[in-house]
């Protein structure tokens, strides 16, 4: 492998038995609060999709990029500004 060639991120798929997407999202963000220490989970990226429409997905988090190189982390479509520290 060249240094210009990036290496492929890898997919954790959890699927739950959560019947509605507001579950999944508080699971979602139950998850985040508590594993949030851990690095190597990227949560903006976090995705929620029903278990058999796996390539519809519906993403968690804003995740837009903000001034210094963090990121927003409020719920998707939120009202106020862009904030780093929506947690």
């Amino acid at each position: 492998m060249t240094e210009y060639e990036v290496q492929p991120r890898w997919i954790v798929h959890l699927p739950t038995t959560l019947t509605s997407v507001d579950g999944a999202r508080a699971l979602a963000e139950a998850l985040r609060d508590s594993l949030v220490h851990v690095t190597a989970i990227d949560f903006g990226e976090t995705t929620l999709s029903e278990e058999d429409r796996q390539f519809l997905r519906t993403r968690v988090w804003c995740d837009d990029r903000l001034p210094g190189g963090s990121r927003c982390t409020l719920r998707t479509n939120h009202l106020p500004p862009c904030s780093p520290d929506g947690l």
